[in-house]
């Protein structure tokens, strides 16, 4: 998103004190959150209000049959919306095809209005919580999405990636989500992530290549062993998997101050 983009996003989340926080759609509060207990380790206790509007348009039976580039249809939409959390700076829209187990069952949230969340040591959940009730999977709609899921022809659901969270909002496709687990298997998905803005990342790159360089300097320098080529090779490898993935990495999920009057 260009830097004359919008700098606090209709989608956002919002400070109140140090342990409360609020999630906005322009001005209507969809998620009023506390966290409570000593330590590292808290409860963060929630409720969720009505309101919530996806950021996406509804998806129709012949659309989903198309089977287009979801990650790029999902991002050109995210740009057009007047719902979404894009403001400027960089993001990834994309396939997330693994979690680790429990993601879509017991981290699922599926108490409403109410929930709490067992925050791990250092803030952690991750969980995917939902912005409007999940419905019955006899639900009419929730019927006509599980055809599609029998016939692979489901779009993917939309989640947000929230650091503080460790964790997903799911920002559209609670119906789709209900008729994939009920058929028996999690909904396939597309994954909204913050990345780092380009100075960060490459800032970051310029201090890890002076020291893989120093590093493979100090071997070099060593008298050569029946070993040293593949050591060589490990701290080539190494460095390059951790600068190719530097540019993708998660950056910190902002949450903005309210707007003063």
């Amino acid at each position: 998103m260009p830097e004359d983009g919008p700098r606090r996003p209709p989608l956002r989340f919002e400070r109140a004190t140090d342990r409360r926080w609020a999630l906005r759609q322009g001005e209507r509060p969809l998620i009023r959150a506390r966290s409570e207990g000593d330590g590292c380790c808290r409860d963060l206790r929630l409720r969720r209000l009505p309101g919530y509007r996806s950021p996406l348009p509804h998806l129709s039976a012949a659309r989903m049959r198309t089977a287009p580039d979801w990650p790029h249809l999902y991002a050109r939409w995210l740009e057009d919306t007047g719902h979404g959390p894009l403001h400027r700076g960089r993001w990834l829209v994309n396939r997330r095809t693994s979690f680790t187990p429990g993601i879509w069952d017991c981290d699922l949230v599926q108490d409403w209005p109410e929930a709490a969340l067992e925050l791990l040591c250092g803030g952690g959940w991750h969980g995917v919580l939902p912005l409007r009730p999940l419905p019955a999977p006899d639900a009419a709609r929730v019927k006509a999405y599980r055809k599609h899921a029998r016939e692979g022809t489901l779009a993917p659901v939309l989640l947000w990636w929230v650091s503080f969270l460790d964790g997903w909002l799911l920002l559209d496709g609670h119906d789709r989500a209900a008729a994939a687990l009920a058929e028996g298997a999690p909904p396939e998905c597309v994954e909204l992530v913050r990345v780092a803005d380009d100075a960060h990342w490459r800032a970051t790159a310029a201090k890890i290549t002076e020291a893989h360089e120093e590093r493979a300097a100090r071997l070099a320098a060593s008298p050569a062993g029946p070993r040293t080529a593949h050591h060589r090779q490990a701290l080539d490898r190494g460095y390059a998997e951790v600068i190719s993935g530097l540019p993708y990495d998660a950056d910190a999920t902002p949450v903005f101050e309210p707007a003063r009057e």
